[in-house]
């Protein structure tokens, strides 16, 4: 299962090095087709405002989810090169609480269309782990699921998803009618959005130092890119369509430094078409016949500085900024799709240097069980920080 993840950096090493010995083709990243709703367009004006500033909000007309209100809130946010960018979350609120507490779940969107994002998906049963994710609704906390990809739904790239979801949150509190504005907070998330949060926890003292978290809960994280990225070959496996979706994501993000579009071959430039709005399940079905061998325009697998930096930038284990928010952190001893070594090295570091961690670690080798098994431990932590009891240190 490590193949899922280390396979989407082979394709980006593939395509890199295939440059060193073929004549680009000059193909530009493939970005998502825009929503066509107004809601999701950003205005001209978007640069003048601060991070997390609210841009617009509208309240859903949905039973969905009984005794809930449902807002969208658009929100400016800044993606990896320091551009302002409009975010979007999707927040759950009980009906009649005023200042409930608020977990911010970074949801599994491992995809690469907008409406595969949470903001559409948690009304059409996209969102992998929807009921997980609105658990908290039944202890009257209130829940957001933002679109914490960015618009450009760059999956993969873990410090932009750490920015987005820290002003998707400093929204929710500026949105004076959601009635949220001296609500607690917290995060949580697993896998994908379990590296949302953790980049969200290690970023907040430096990107967002005015903002306050109670508490944070991840599992399941994907803490060393380079190392995924050297730990597998070419060859087919069922979970290929998300490695392919996430180095597609990076190159979105990073398209001066991965171009990896200019080193596909026919086919797999006809596959960057064929998939580029599209979500999970899709990718999954459509990838698990293919591989990297197939698409680059190469077999050629060489080392390229540019591209380790990137995945080096977006790793964990190499951003040196501590969490100063109660951290418990979850993961599987035998995950074969996100190594334990990284995540012990990176709960290893945030204890030496004081940070109030708890590491759990679970004797099990699947990464969505690991998933179910540390739900329930992490909402429990979750609570008693909003119950204000002190943190506990397990590292």
């Amino acid at each position: 299962m490590r193949r899922i993840w280390t396979a989407a950096l082979t394709v980006l090493f593939c395509a890199l090095s295939a440059g060193l010995f073929a004549p680009a083709a000059a193909a530009e990243p493939l970005y998502p087709t825009p929503n066509p709703d107004p809601f999701f367009t950003a205005p001209d004006t978007l640069g003048d405002l601060a991070p997390g500033d609210v841009v617009r909000t509208r309240k859903l007309d949905t039973g969905l989810y009984a005794g809930t209100d449902i807002w969208h809130v658009a929100f400016r946010s800044t993606n990896s090169a320091g551009h302002p960018i409009m975010g979007v979350t999707t927040v759950l609120i009980p009906v009649g609480v005023h200042n409930p507490p608020l977990v911010s779940y970074q949801a599994l969107i491992n995809s690469l269309g907008t409406k595969c994002n949470p903001s559409y998906s948690l009304l059409n049963e996209e969102t992998l782990d929807a009921f997980g994710a609105v658990l908290p609704l039944s202890r009257g906390w209130a829940v957001a699921l933002p679109d914490y990809l960015g618009p450009t739904v760059a999956y993969g790239a873990a410090k932009l998803s750490g920015m987005v979801t820290l002003d998707s949150v400093q929204a929710l509190q500026r949105a004076t009618e959601l009635g949220l504005g001296q609500s607690p907070i917290a995060l949580a998330g697993y896998s994908g959005g379990g590296m949302a949060t953790a980049w969200a926890a290690a970023l907040q003292p430096t990107y967002a130092p005015d903002l306050t978290l109670a508490g944070v809960a991840a599992g399941g994280i994907p803490a060393d890119l380079e190392q995924m990225a050297l730990g597998i070959g070419f060859g087919p496996h069922p979970g290929f369509g998300l490695a392919w979706a996430a180095a597609m994501g990076l190159e979105r993000e990073y398209p001066d430094r991965l171009p990896i579009s200019d080193q596909l071959n026919a086919e797999g430039l006809w596959f960057r078409d064929f998939t580029h709005d599209e979500c999970r399940r899709f990718l999954l079905l459509h990838g698990a016949l293919r591989n990297a061998e197939q698409l680059a325009a190469t077999k050629s697998l060489m080392d390229n500085p540019d591209a380790r930096a990137v995945l080096r930038e977006n790793s964990l284990r190499d951003y040196p900024g501590i969490p100063e928010t109660p951290t418990f952190f979850w993961q599987g001893v035998f995950d074969e799709l996100t190594p334990f070594d990284a995540v012990a090295d990176v709960a290893d570091r945030y204890c030496r240097a004081g940070a109030p961690i708890t590491f759990s670690r679970y004797e099990i080798a699947e990464h969505m069980t690991t998933a179910v098994a540390g739900l329930p431990e992490a909402w429990n932590f979750l609570e008693a920080r909003f119950r204000n009891e002190p943190a506990p240190a397990r590292c």
